[in-house]
């Protein structure tokens, strides 16, 4: 082996970050961050282990070995119980708690404020208030709301982003925004409410605190078709994440675009959003639990998405599970135990902030 000569450049050699592992592919590399896979694979088992409990337990006990035998299509005694009436409850609540996740995360990543969720800045607010609005007026087909959830949610979230814009996007005053839209979209649907018909607003009502009863297929096939369609966006979004995490003057200097970066991020986690709104309704709190968990659990600089979306699964699926044998006979909506353990959840997250600002003012005194 020859020396290099006097004055000639080192070879370059690729520097890997601590804790992360280079994965090859061909000609291509990844760069995987090993606390964070091994998470990931935890999670993964405890999602089986949770739809399994939930095709098993119920109103009648199926034992494991029938619930395999069902899903792999197998003749059973169990194939109405199981295949037709917990299945595809469970896969809509599977789907719909991935979207959640994932568009928490994203949005958070945006806002760089672990307070900031569809369902604290007004994107679910508005899908609601849109859905709602229609069930007053005699759209009441589960085939059409969910695109009208979408509508909502999106027409919400531009109104936030427009407010919120001041020659750029400020974190602070885009919660805050967001927390204003949402209260008064809160109105609006209460408005809705009170003028409907009495039958229709108890029915929207169970559809407000999120809710997976009497939901199938037809809900659960065009939610699972949109998720694959928004892959490839999903994808750029973790490749994306690295740019906006990084501070404004650094990452203008690296020559991003982080007004359009932080748009596209926006719009792919208010899109997933709100096409989980439409699916299972607005299941509170799953998209800001979710994301911090999976960040707590990591330890990396990113949220990471792959994580958020298997908890916010686990989340959903395990809480309706919970609101079918809680109060059996009786099933509450799944937006219930969400909610009883999101609530103090946030509450701990503002009490936590407000510690560390002051914690922060009095070390600069």
């Amino acid at each position: 082996m020859t020396a290099p000569a006097a004055g000639a450049d080192p070879p370059a050699t690729a520097v890997r970050p601590a804790g992360h592992l280079v994965v090859r592919a061909g000609r291509a590399s990844f760069l995987v961050h090993r606390r964070a896979t091994l998470v990931a694979a935890a999670l993964a088992l405890l999602l089986a282990a949770v739809c399994v409990a939930y095709l098993c337990v119920g109103e009648s006990f199926v034992a494991p070995y029938e619930v395999l035998r069902v899903l792999l299509g197998e003749r059973s005694s169990h194939d109405l119980v199981v295949g037709t009436l917990r299945l595809p409850r469970m896969t809509v609540g599977l789907l719909a708690g991935a979207a959640f996740g994932v568009a928490g995360a994203l949005i958070q990543t945006v806002a760089r404020n672990p307070l900031a969720s569809p369902d604290i800045i007004g994107v679910t607010q508005g899908a609601g208030a849109l859905t709602v609005g229609s069930m007053t007026f005699g759209i009441t087909s589960y085939a059409v709301l969910p695109y009208l959830s979408v509508a909502g949610g999106v027409l919400a979230a531009v109104l936030v982003y427009v407010f919120a814009w001041r020659g750029g996007l400020h974190a602070i005053r885009f919660v805050l925004v967001g927390i204003g839209f949402a209260v008064a979209l809160r109105s609006v649907t209460q408005l809705f409410l009170t003028k409907g018909d009495y039958l229709v607003a108890q029915q929207a009502q169970v559809w407000m605190t999120g809710s997976l009863n009497g939901r199938g297929w037809p809900e659960a096939a065009p939610l699972g078709w949109a998720l694959l369609a928004l892959l490839p966006a999903v994808l750029w979004a973790a490749r994306a994440q690295r740019a906006v995490s990084l501070d404004d003057d650094t990452a203008t200097a690296l020559g991003i675009r982080l007004g359009r970066t932080r748009l596209g991020l926006v719009a792919v986690g208010v899109v997933l959003a709100s096409m989980a709104t439409g699916a299972a309704g607005p299941v509170d709190f799953v998209a800001l639990l979710a994301p911090q968990i999976a960040r707590r659990l990591t330890r990396t600089a990113q949220i990471p998405l792959l994580g958020s979306a298997l908890l916010g699964a686990v989340i959903v699926v395990l809480g309706d599970l919970l609101a079918r044998k809680l109060l059996a006979p009786t099933e509450l909506p799944v937006g219930v135990p969400t909610a009883g353990v999101g609530a103090p959840y946030l509450i701990w997250l503002i009490v936590r902030g407000r510690r560390v600002r002051g914690r922060a003012a009095g070390g600069r005194a």
